[in-house]
């Protein structure tokens, strides 16, 4: 993505407060220490969304827990007909902002919102506001809105075996977009790509009903994998309760498109290390337009394959052991274990996006201030310019750090306790040694990524 500048990392090397060799030595042991800690002291399932783990053939589903704590008030407020009301309206009105200045504000990037507003406030917010509230994306989602005023008495079914496959297209065509297209922060191609999107989404919304968005609007399928890890949820009742995250990380659901669109996620955000790396800008910097292409998407597809088949190998060399009858969905052992890269994930978001949300994110609303580009000063901000001095390096790069680490701590946790279900306790260490070296690798790979220059 080219907006303003390259923020989404630390800057190199020197900004680490320990050396990178360390850095990287740390984390991984971390996660090693964590796995060997796990195998000795846990050894039965507890965040299976059933009592008795997972019954064979039975998608997962959101259940409450022995330890969850209702929310009768919360729930009462949230399905209150005026809040759902609310919440639509606040995305209508969004929604309608970013196309009306995006189509009709300056051509600039520097002086119009929209790119800041879609690949900031948009993309990199829906991490923080899925993981506080969980899935209110669903309920404010203006594409779901927009296709419900279409009047039908009936709605087509879902082709089999479609099942989150038009969410990663999707997400593949956006991160394509922001990655590998050298013009995609201008104004008229966000523009583009946004009416686009939602008119795809909101014609299949009309065709198929509701249920196409749980599985066809990338940005939803996204928003709702990143709230199973909210503390946030739902009971067999609907009941808002207050939940061990870790349980509702524990019902995402077994499926190949799942698979697909978080392999997806670390592998786009792995080439966007990769591809900030002054070995790669120095050999592909003289690239004409055509050529950047073709090197950029070949890398995108590269990085995303590596990643995929690194996950699929481990996570399938695990059935060395002998697994449980009735223990696995549809997917198999990587569906099994795919519930185990939400939180890396995240972590791997936190690390590349966490200081370009904190500059750039400033920009998006002291462009606000004149979306149009007609001299306005809507917030009396006037002249202010982004502050880059509130951030140290030093505090940076501790939370890129951190962020990796706890993000494949869980990651290991949640891993560990499926594999309680799966496999018999004599057999557990030796059948998650191929995940953890995958874990491993992961971390080494992520911290690397962020802090190599």
């Amino acid at each position: 993505m080219t907006l303003l500048v390259p923020l989404h990392g630390i800057g190199g090397r020197g900004d680490l407060p320990v050396p990178l060799w360390l850095a990287i030595y740390s984390a991984t042991a971390a996660v090693a220490v964590s796995f060997f800690a796990l195998a000795a002291f846990w050894s039965k399932p507890r965040f299976e969304p059933t009592a008795g783990g997972l019954r064979a053939g039975t998608p997962l589903r959101g259940q409450a827990g022995a330890g969850d704590v209702p929310l009768a008030w919360l729930t009462g407020l949230v399905d209150a007909r005026t809040v759902r009301w609310l919440l639509k309206a606040i995305g209508l009105a969004a929604f309608g902002l970013l196309l009306g200045v995006a189509w009709f504000g300056s051509d600039s990037p520097s002086r119009n919102p929209a790119p800041t507003w879609l690949y900031v406030w948009i993309w990199v917010g829906i991490i923080p506001v899925s993981l506080l509230f969980g899935p209110v994306w669903r309920l404010a989602n203006p594409l779901r809105t927009i296709a419900g005023w279409v009047p039908r008495t009936a709605y087509r079914e879902l082709p089999q075996g479609i099942a989150y496959w038009p969410a990663v297209a999707g997400l593949f065509g956006f991160l394509w977009l922001e990655l590998v297209f050298p013009d995609g922060s201008e104004p008229l191609v966000v523009a583009v790509f946004v009416t686009g999107y939602a008119m795809v989404n909101v014609a299949a919304g009309i065709v198929y009903g509701p249920p196409w968005f749980a599985i066809g609007d990338s940005f939803e399928v996204y928003a709702e994998a990143l709230a199973k890890l909210s503390p946030l949820g739902r009971d067999s009742n609907r009941r808002l309760v207050l939940r061990n995250p870790l349980a509702g990380l524990a019902t995402i659901p077994q499926e190949r498109g799942m698979v697909g669109l978080l392999c997806l996620l670390l592998g786009s955000t792995a080439f966007d290390g990769i591809s900030r790396w002054s070995a790669w800008t120095n050999q592909t910097g003289e690239l004409g337009h055509g050529g950047h292409l073709l090197v950029y998407t070949l890398g995108l597809l590269v990085a995303v394959a590596v990643v995929s088949m690194l996950f699929l190998l481990a996570a399938r060399a695990t059935g060395a052991a002998r697994i449980r009858p009735g223990g696995l969905g549809n997917a198999g052992l990587p569906g099994a274990f795919v519930h185990s890269l939400v939180p890396i994930a995240i972590g791997y978001a936190v690390a590349h996006y966490f200081s370009f949300a904190m500059f750039q994110g400033q920009e998006g609303l002291l462009l606000a201030t004149d979306p149009f580009g007609r001299g306005w000063d809507l917030f009396g901000v006037g002249s202010t310019r982004i502050d880059y001095a509130f951030l140290g390096t030093g505090l940076i790069a501790a939370v890129q750090i951190g962020a990796i680490v706890l993000g494949h701590v869980l990651g290991v946790v949640s891993a560990h306790d499926r594999a309680t279900h799966l496999f018999r306790r004599r057999q557990l260490r030796r059948a998650q040694y191929p995940m953890l070296a995958a874990m491993v690798a992961f971390t080494a790979g992520g911290i690397a990524l962020v802090t190599a220059s």
